[in-house]
């Protein structure tokens, strides 16, 4: 099984996420910041990604544009998790191609269910 992917530049952020999703037996890896996870998606396709957006330099929904228009990467589900709680980010994330939109802080319980609804578990 292949790892998901966690691309924040807040360390606390994406570590208290990884947290949960290793209590929801999802392993992951960590990339802080936009330019690490460019790094990292150029070598792995992740089962998911967890991704933030606002991100200096190149933001999540650059991000996200690149994981859709590279072949490799474009079936891979993308769930946001943004302190961003605007009408016109949650319209531009889902139709940029992410299966859902979290607000930060999310709770283990709103995570297990876009993860859920996104088909990344089963249960």
């Amino acid at each position: 099984m292949s790892e998901g992917l966690i691309i924040d530049d807040n360390r606390q952020t994406a570590d208290a996420l990884q947290q949960m999703l290793n209590l929801l037996d999802l392993p992951t890896q960590v990339a802080y910041g936009s330019s690490a996870a460019l790094n990292a998606l150029g070598k792995i396709i992740p089962r998911f990604v967890c991704l933030d957006i606002n991100m200096p330099g190149v933001d999540g929904t650059e991000v996200l544009a690149y994981i859709r228009r590279e072949p490799r990467l474009m079936k891979v589900p993308v769930i946001v998790i943004t302190a961003d709680d605007q009408p016109e980010t949650r319209q531009q994330v889902l139709k940029g191609g992410a299966q859902a939109m979290l607000i930060k802080p999310a709770t283990i319980d709103a995570l297990e269910s876009a993860l859920k609804k996104s088909g990344i578990i089963r249960r």
